[in-house]
């Protein structure tokens, strides 16, 4: 924190959107950014080198759940675990996978074999996420669904992501920690901070500890994901908790 406040120029602040700058919803297409992320963010991003959301989510969808990210100085949205990139209104990324839409295809049938009528499958286009929050037991249709799942992306040349009572099926080779990294290379970063909620984020903190530069790890606390917690740095209530800390970061960074 000391390296960012002296020199924020050379600051990248990573951030994940769900859990971390949104609440966690039952419904993901429902989900919000807090109403008062983007003016916190906007401020900071007129100060650092950059401020960056690392989701597994598509950028597009970000930003529509965002409303005035796009306003964000230097925004940059890395996607699909950094797959995809939007950055000044444009969004470049390779062929999506053949495999997603195949493994899609497949994943009704089996979640009737196993008797899951009420958990909800989420095309994300460059990935496939079946959630288990809305079912009458989260956590046993979670344990049900982990085997058979795999088993479906190891088929069609995927893995297995898990999350926050989700499973998400991807295409290998990307990761949170390996988009961050990249990122940081490519801005000559001189000190970083990630923030995070959930099992995906471990990569991301890796890659903070692995830079070599100075670097802080932020967890946006819940009941249902203590790992994180145990390898933050500083550990928040939820989004809420995040929006506060970044607020006074870029209150601090506006005075230095």
């Amino acid at each position: 924190m000391e390296a960012i406040l002296k020199d924020p120029g050379g600051a990248v602040i990573g951030l994940d959107f769900d859990g971390t700058l949104a609440p966690i919803v039952p419904d993901p297409a429902s989900a919000r950014i807090h109403p008062e992320a983007p003016g916190v963010l906007a401020e900071l991003g007129a100060h650092v080198a950059a401020v960056a959301i690392v989701t597994g989510r598509p950028a597009a969808t970000v930003l529509e759940l965002g409303p005035g990210l796009a306003d964000v100085p230097g925004l940059v949205v890395l996607g699909h675990y950094g797959f995809e990139r939007w950055e000044g209104g444009r969004i470049s990324a390779p062929p999506p996978p053949a495999g997603v839409p195949r493994a899609e295809a497949e994943l009704p049938l089996l979640l009737s074999s196993l008797g899951l009528s009420d958990v909800t499958i989420e095309d994300k286009g460059r990935a496939v996420a079946v959630h288990t929050r809305r079912a009458a037991d989260p956590e046993g249709a979670l344990a049900a669904l982990r085997e058979p799942l795999a088993r479906l992306a190891a088929e069609h040349d995927l893995v297995l992501e898990p999350g926050r009572m989700v499973l998400e099926l991807r295409p290998p080779g990307m990761d949170k920690g390996q988009a961050l990294g990249l990122f940081l290379a490519e801005r000559a970063a001189r000190s970083v901070m990630f923030v995070g909620d959930d099992l995906g984020d471990l990569a991301a903190f890796d890659a903070v500890a692995g830079s070599g530069l100075p670097g802080v790890t932020v967890c946006s606390g819940s009941a249902e994901v203590a790992l994180l917690a145990e390898r933050a740095d500083i550990v928040v209530d939820g989004p809420e908790g995040v929006v506060a800390l970044l607020s006074e970061l870029a209150s601090a960074v506006s005075r230095s």
